[in-house]
């Protein structure tokens, strides 16, 4: 079939093709992930599916990204084709050529251990499109977070493979510098074979539909999105609507910081103002431009339309203003590894700022983190360094008419638990408790969801712990009269040195119990069903004492 058999008379493209090829990329995107986190070799990846997959027209601009992502996976693909092309000229890039990045400054990444590997996708003799996926490579383990350079290997753009044949010397380079290379190479292995599936499925469009159709297309799937989100947010009434709002984390002991949002929906467009927020901070809670950019989207993309494709049309109304060198829009050398909790955050505010404009789409706070534990050591069954890293959930933010959710992973991250039993076989580590958190979620006409417990025990000596978490000093609020959630803690037994700086060292029988926020209520507690009231009691969601103190608060 010839490819201008598919536009109308007018030259347009077929919306109905449209509607086709935006559902193909979509299923490109998802068996790219599924294929890399089948071939993966660490738990990270293949358990908790920590990566995602996304593919981009020639110029960068995305065109799908899977749903098995986390939203804040966006932060280090969206400028990657950027920072490829500017190292590389179009020219000189050849089939099968897969390019390797991670670093924050110069590669379009978000934070080092999500590595980025892109490749190039040639149609009728010319470069079309990119496929790009993203695996967080758990390693990196004891490291420092007063700069960037203290917390992995930093890529810059480099070629890994020329013409489907691995660069061995950049190769050997990465792994020498990683503390667990055998699952580093065989993830990044799988990560080549998820690329190498979406080139030839993007191929075999290309040949039943042509490559003139192809890009006219996605270029009409693009303006397809943003119509779709300029419509959505012109529901949203005019005006600017402000927030503050409190951020914690261990790396900064007992120091809350402020931070301050202005958003400004006038018509079809949103403006996002991040003026006077705190400068950034020697730790790892740092924001790059790509990592806000990755929030402030997905933000938005709940509140108007959660069924707007995702892709780079949803991009065009919003414009973000961040002063350099601040918290949320960091400069060289900030530390940026744990830039998710600032991340969460930034959602709070948005989400905060708009509950005035549009309650009804709004929640109350969630657990407002990205609990992160690392555990990492020698392990004397292997005789092997072992990184463990796990992202614990808590409990999201009630909704205007059903209660929030327990125990799950909210906003920007995404993935799965580790299962007890994949964890106990792989690493040195006991878990004695898992289980959620009674009373900790805020009482409402709708409840906030509870956070979770998680125990612990280590089994060998030397053992580095440390905890990424927030809301350990404020409580997720809630919306329309609905109480506060709990806060975040971390508990140690007896004897076990204490966590300074979010980090300790742990020996054989020590353990640590990690107990992560729960959300914010909505509404009155005494509009909640006596029914749903009963239900929590019988359940233990809620016990009599919080009953009787959430009845005492004003």
């Amino acid at each position: 079939m010839k490819a201008h058999a598919h536009r109308t008379a007018a030259g347009a493209v077929d919306p109905v093709l449209v509607e086709v090829m935006g559902s193909a990329l979509a299923s490109i995107v998802e068996e790219m992930g599924e294929t890399l986190v089948r071939a993966a070799y660490s738990s990270n990846i293949k358990e908790r599916r920590d990566c995602t997959a996304s593919l981009f027209d020639a110029d960068g601009h995305m065109l799908a990204q899977a749903e098995l992502a986390s939203p804040i996976h966006l932060g280090s693909l969206i400028g990657v084709v950027a920072a490829v092309l500017e190292r590389f000229p179009a020219e000189e890039i050849r089939p099968g050529d897969t390019f390797l990045s991670n670093d924050p400054y110069s590669g379009g990444g978000s934070h080092l251990p999500d590595m980025v590997l892109v490749t190039p996708v040639f149609a009728e003799g010319k470069l079309t499109a990119w496929a790009a996926n993203l695996a967080h490579h758990a390693d990196f383990g004891d490291r420092g977070h007063a700069h960037i350079f203290q917390e992995g290997i930093r890529i810059p753009p480099v070629r890994f493979a020329r013409e489907g044949t691995i660069v061995e010397d950049v190769f050997q380079l990465v792994l020498t510098n990683c503390q667990v290379p055998t699952e580093r190479k065989a993830d990044f292995r799988a990560q080549l074979a998820a690329n190498r599936l979406a080139v030839n499925r993007y191929g075999e469009l290309t040949a039943r539909y042509g490559r003139t159709t192809m890009t006219a297309t996605a270029a009409a799937l693009l303006d397809y999105t943003e119509r779709r989100t300029r419509a959505a947010i012109a529901e949203v009434p005019d005006g600017t609507y402000t927030f503050t709002d409190r951020f914690d984390c261990p790396e900064l002991g007992e120091e809350e910081l402020e931070l301050r949002l202005r958003v400004t929906v006038e018509g079809d467009e949103l403006r996002f103002d991040f003026a006077d927020n705190p400068p950034q901070v020697r730790a790892s809670v740092n924001m790059v431009w790509t990592a806000l950019y990755a929030t402030v989207y997905y933000a938005v993309k709940t509140l108007v339309d959660p069924d707007i494709p995702s892709n780079a049309g949803l991009h065009r109304p919003i414009r973000i203003d961040a002063p350099l060198g601040s918290i949320v829009n960091c400069v060289e050398p900030a530390a940026v590894n744990g830039r998710t909790e600032t991340c969460q955050r930034v959602v709070d505010l948005i989400h905060g700022a708009l509950a005035t404009a549009v309650p009804e789409r709004v929640t109350a706070a969630s657990n407002g983190a990205n609990t992160g534990v690392h555990f990492s050591g020698l392990d004397s069954r292997t005789g092997r360094y072992f990184v463990y890293l796990e992202t614990i959930g808590g409990g999201s933010g009630a909704r205007a008419a059903k209660d929030g959710l327990d125990g799950v992973q909210v906003h920007v991250t995404n993935t799965s638990n580790l299962p007890v039993e994949a964890l106990e076989t792989e690493y040195p580590l006991v878990v004695e408790a898992y289980e959620l958190v009674p009373d900790s979620g805020g009482a409402g006409r709708t409840r906030g969801g509870m956070g979770i417990r998680r125990t612990l025990r280590v089994e060998e000596h030397d053992v580095r712990f440390q905890l990424d978490t927030s809301r350990r000093l404020s409580r997720p609020w809630g919306l329309a009269g609905g109480l506060s959630g709990r806060p975040a803690a971390v508990e140690l037994s007896d004897g076990a040195q204490p966590v300074t700086g979010g980090c300790t060292v742990l020996q054989p029988g020590d353990r640590v119990s990690v107990i992560t926020a729960g959300a914010g209520g909505y509404g009155d507690p005494a509009e909640r069903d006596p029914e749903e009231a009963a239900r929590d009691s019988r359940e233990g969601s809620v016990t009599t004492k919080a009953s009787d103190e959430d009845a005492a608060r004003p």
